[in-house]
């Protein structure tokens, strides 16, 4: 094991708190877990799926960083299958990890299996989806998920030119996958800057899926992050609410996955890139999309350079084998309905098609030959 380059991120980590004046640390060993992590980097790491593009370069990213460490990595996909998920994960305890890194398909049932891993001195790491109902996780690293939803929702409010009087404007908002708790945050940070503008008649929600309030961002949930599921809703709203000439102007979508459902629903009901094409939202940076930002069928995503989440996490797992601090900047937003996970918050970005080289191709996060240039 390569302690020495482990020691070294756990020292870079602990010398940057005291550069982040938001930033609290809270100790490796709360909880009793990180003790019996401290000394062995032996890591599972659990991911939902290898269908999105995202999660294989999350999953083999951060493995092949904790290798590089010298760490022991299982790395594990499930399908989108929760009972999968806990069955690959109680496998990992069995084969001794004793650090759990775990994208969760279904944040409010892995309780169980956690209530196992914690009577085996294990330390969990909810990895981008917080792990609800359990007081057994120990840390959340993340995007600012509620921030996510704000550029999108501030980029459609410019793109329109709300705040100016601009309107009314035909609006069919999304929202992500109802077992994800990452949604309701992706919602709540994009209606929160929209529904205002609903409520004044600037935007109008021809299907009458507008959900009241934030509370109800699941009422319009695509199950699983679906590409078909969306593409299907979207041709049913087309076909009946667009039937005399009405166009849609806009499109709220959370993320990428439900964006391409939504192109191809949009291509199929004539609509075509140009001035009358809807403003349309997404978040990850996914290939195809960036190839449908640059041929106008995209209007922006969101970007979560998870290079940077998966840096953290890995100072994260350096801190807890040394036995060291590790380094949080959150510690009262994620309140999982048990305990507030103590959480580190990276910063997401708005790309455009006037940003995609400087941002994503000349950063090395992907290649021109990529998104066909």
């Amino acid at each position: 094991m390569k302690l020495t380059r482990l020691a070294a991120l756990a020292v870079t980590g602990t010398l940057l708190i005291g550069g982040l004046a938001a930033c609290s640390s809270t100790p490796a060993a709360s909880g009793g877990a990180a003790t019996g992590a401290q000394g062995e980097c032996n890591v599972g790491i659990s991911m939902p799926t290898r269908t999105l593009e995202r999660w294989i370069n999350d999953g083999e990213g951060l493995q092949t960083k904790l290798k590089g460490d010298g760490c022991t990595v299982d790395l594990q996909y499930a399908d989108n299958k929760t009972d999968q998920q806990i069955s690959q994960i109680q496998n990992q305890i069995a084969g001794g990890a004793k650090i759990l890194v775990i994208a969760a398909i279904d944040g409010s049932s892995l309780g169980p299996v956690l209530a196992e891993a914690k009577k085996q001195n294990i330390t969990v790491i909810a990895y981008d989806r917080l792990i609800n109902g359990t007081g057994d996780v120990d840390y959340y690293a993340t995007f600012d998920n509620y921030k996510v939803g704000k550029l999108q929702g501030e980029f459609i409010a410019k793109q329109l030119g709300l705040a100016d009087g601009k309107g009314p404007f035909n609006l069919e908002p999304f929202a992500g996958s109802p077992d994800d708790n990452n949604a309701k945050f992706f919602f709540s940070g994009a209606w929160d800057v929209l529904l205002p503008y609903v409520t004044s008649g600037k935007l109008v929600v021809p299907s009458g899926k507008s959900p009241s309030s934030d509370a109800d961002w699941a009422s319009i949930g695509i199950q699983g992050w679906a590409s078909d599921k969306a593409q299907a809703e979207m041709d049913n709203r087309l076909s009946s609410f667009y039937t005399s000439g009405q166009k849609v102007n806009v499109v709220l979508s959370p993320n990428d996955s439900l964006a391409i459902g939504i192109i191809a629903s949009l291509k199929s009901a004539g609509y075509t890139p140009g001035s009358a094409y809807p403003v349309l939202t997404g978040q990850d940076a996914d290939k195809a999309n960036v190839q449908a930002i640059l041929n106008g069928e995209q209007s922006m995503t969101v970007w979560k350079d998870t290079r940077a989440l998966g840096d953290r996490v890995q100072k994260m797992i350096a801190s807890i084998v040394a036995g060291q601090q590790v380094e949080v900047n959150d510690t009262k937003t994620y309140d999982n309905g048990v305990k507030v996970v103590p959480s580190y918050l990276l910063d997401p970005e708005v790309v455009t098609k006037d940003t995609v080289q400087s941002m994503l191709i000349d950063s090395g996060f992907l290649k021109a030959s990529d998104v066909g240039q």
